[in-house]
């Protein structure tokens, strides 16, 4: 098995993606982390990154399920996505991506 191409993907609502970026790699994961400013910038971001041979996307609590939901069909599930749950997000107000980012 080949080393692992996963991203990170986190929403803020000042994050530009070419500079809020990096890459982690270890000998079985390069981890690529980039921050966008909103759930239409993410799934431009998800499909640039599945075309760069990301194989597995993972979404900050940031995203609400709707959120979740347009970045799996932006992908149009060549790729599992996953979520990390916050029922209310810490850093964005208390609110849910899916309150702020309609």
């Amino acid at each position: 098995m080949g080393k692992l191409k996963a991203a990170f993907i986190f929403v803020a609502p000042e994050a530009e993606p070419e500079k809020h970026r990096a890459i982690i790699s270890t000998s079985v994961v390069e981890l690529h982390v980039v921050g966008v400013k909103d759930y239409e910038e993410a799934c431009k971001i998800a499909k640039e990154l599945v075309n760069d041979g990301i194989g597995v996307i993972e979404l900050c609590g940031g995203f609400g399920h709707k959120g979740v939901a347009k970045i799996v069909e932006a992908v149009e599930r060549k790729v599992p996505v996953g979520v990390v749950r916050f029922d209310i997000h810490p850093g964005l107000e208390g609110k849910s991506g899916d309150e702020i980012f309609k």
